[in-house]
């Protein structure tokens, strides 16, 4: 057996928001996804309502795509409902982004059990996705959840660590320590490339391309980690997901700077590259 990269693109990401009002069909982009060669599509309950996302359903099997979900639970019971879609999808991974954002860690680790319980009775994997304003927002806070909850399932999205700690670039070795335990705790990774002031860069602009080989490297490192903890027909799956405006950045005219789709495939081929030499 062998160890499989699977690279999945957002379908939120697929989304134009265009000023002139021009914008794709989910037919539109699930064909490019697939014809793409993407693996999967992940659905972004933070950006469409579950009984829309729940339409797609006949999309997934008609281009063969795998399925990932981004959820938003508001209170504990929330998520029930997002494991039940996620079953009936068969879904690689439910990845929360919780709204349930306890103050102090003992609270939050209550937060965490409870969820992993409900999935676990559910018989569906989860994943706690590193983001801003989740229960997950602040780097400090997180790792210290993830001393308390040994078992606490990590999908690593960097770019928000970057932004909400305003790491200086070069990274300092401290600041380096601590991106390492997300690295050696995570089960699957998210795509964008970010600076100490913006969540997503363009990632051919000259400025950037320091912000670029930092994150190659860190993604590297993440998946000769992933290697070495995982059995040999284990799968990690890559996540792209350069978001729309506001994520992405647009001029004056309203238009975006650069072109998120071939951007993504940029990132794509990047991650295949990097996970066949980790």
């Amino acid at each position: 057996m062998t160890q499989k990269l699977k690279v999945y693109q957002s379908r939120w990401a697929m989304e134009l928001r265009r000023p002139d009002g021009v914008e794709r069909s989910d037919e539109e982009a699930f064909e490019m996804v697939a014809e793409a060669g993407f693996d999967g599509m992940c659905l972004d309950l933070g950006a469409s309502e579950i009984e829309v996302a729940k339409a797609t359903l006949p999309l997934f099997r008609k281009h063969g795509l795998g399925c990932m979900i981004n959820a938003f639970p508001n209170t504990l019971a929330d998520l029930q409902p997002v494991l039940d879609m996620a079953k009936e999808f068969e879904a690689d991974y439910v990845n929360i982004i919780g709204q349930v954002m306890p103050f102090t860690v003992e609270e939050g680790e209550t937060v965490v059990r409870h969820w992993m319980a409900m999935a676990d009775r559910a018989g569906v994997p989860i994943l706690f996705e590193t983001h801003r304003n989740c229960i997950t927002n602040d780097l400090f806070y997180t790792l210290q959840l993830m001393d308390r909850v040994p078992n606490m399932p990590i999908c690593a999205d960097l770019s928000h660590y970057i932004v909400d700690r305003e790491f200086w670039f070069p990274i300092r070795e401290d600041d380096q320590a601590l991106i390492r335990r997300i690295l050696e705790r995570a089960d699957s990774f998210q795509g964008r490339i970010a600076g100490r002031e913006q969540v997503q860069l363009q990632i051919d602009f000259p400025q950037h391309q320091k912000w670029v080989d930092q994150f190659k490297a860190w993604w590297a490192e993440g998946f000769r980690s992933w290697k070495a903890r995982h059995g040999a027909d284990d799968t990690m799956i890559f996540l792209t997901e350069l978001g729309p405006p506001e994520y992405a950045i647009t001029g004056p005219d309203g238009f975006e700077l650069s072109d998120r789709w071939e951007e993504a495939l940029k990132i794509k081929g990047w991650v295949e590259e990097i996970w066949g030499a980790a």
